[in-house]
């Protein structure tokens, strides 16, 4: 907007008659700092070993490491990267001032039988060598295959929403399912749900594991490729992790679809078949029991 050189106006009076300080001309931006970033690094490490550790545990565990670091600044990080302790909220469905609309829970005792009959979006930290993107991905609940992914440097709304284009151009679920974050209340996200005639469901209160199936694929993604390879920049990041959704989808055999990979099961003709409420098996679901009774007893302690 500014011309800087080749122009006949000055950049003070190109300022002016913009209403913009000349300062933010002349700066120079600056990426995070290189404590920021290894820190970082490291609290993506524990969260994806740890999802239900808050800040408090966060800051006990890094200072027995010996690093001296206050709550504050692991609470700014842990918010700069996207990630928050996965913990049942109390009074989370209750309406507040909240200026999106808020759709209703749509899953409750819903069982899931067939391939794209729920999708689910959620958004991750991806470490670099040099700094940090952001990846979404579209997850289908049944057959586990990743419809559609991406990765951006921002945590802007667009990219989560070309994301759902790319999806919604392979197919369309009955419902859609997501966290109460800013980029999938936006209008532009959920404008294009409507106009694809799919229903939108968010969590609400008591649905702190509803995303139990994007944090499996996360926690995947991270062990299986990204901490093996220590991507350097967003290009070398993207150009693997393309590898990886190839392999993950149409080559690893997953234990919960029966050693079957999640193209085979999302393309099978009658979507496979499942025989409990929440399209899991009972190793799964008692998994998640034992986890929440974890949760619920430390939180009593507490």
């Amino acid at each position: 907007m500014i011309e800087r050189t080749g122009c006949d106006v000055s950049v003070r009076e190109q300022c002016r008659l913009l209403d913009v300080p000349r300062s933010t001309v002349y700066c120079e931006p600056c990426g995070p700092k290189a404590s920021d970033v290894a820190l970082m690094r490291r609290l993506d490490e524990q969260y994806t070993a740890t999802p239900f550790y808050g800040v408090e545990r966060m800051t006990a565990v890094l200072r027995r490491e010996g690093l001296v670091v206050g709550h504050n600044r692991v609470r700014r990080l842990l918010r700069l990267m996207g990630l928050e302790a996965i913990y049942p909220k109390p009074r989370l469905s209750l309406p507040g001032s909240v200026e999106h609309r808020v759709y209703p829970y749509l899953l409750r005792g819903v069982r899931i039988e067939r391939s794209n009959q729920v999708w689910s979006a959620d958004i991750t930290y991806i470490r670099l060598s040099g700094g940090f993107a952001y990846l979404v991905a579209v997850l289908d609940w049944f057959s586990r295959y990743v419809v559609s992914w991406s990765l951006s440097v921002t945590l802007d709304a667009w990219f989560c929403v070309e994301t759902l284009r790319e999806a919604l151009r392979t197919g369309r679920p009955q419902i859609f399912n997501t966290d109460q974050g800013s980029q999938f209340t936006s209008g532009e996200w959920a404008g294009e749900l409507r106009k694809s005639g799919v229903a939108i469901s968010m969590d609400g209160r008591g649905r702190a594991f509803d995303n139990i199936f994007t944090e499996r694929l996360w926690r995947s993604v991270k062990y299986e490729d990204v901490y093996l390879k220590d991507y350097g920049a967003v290009k070398e990041a993207r150009r693997g992790l393309k590898d990886y959704f190839g392999f993950y989808n149409t080559d690893r055999l997953h234990e919960a679809l029966g050693y079957r990979t999640p193209a085979e099961v999302h393309f099978r003709p009658g979507g496979g078949r499942s025989n409990n409420v929440t399209g899991v098996n009972k190793k799964e679901k008692e998994a998640k029991r034992k986890k929440m009774l974890l949760l619920h007893n430390t939180t009593l302690k507490n």
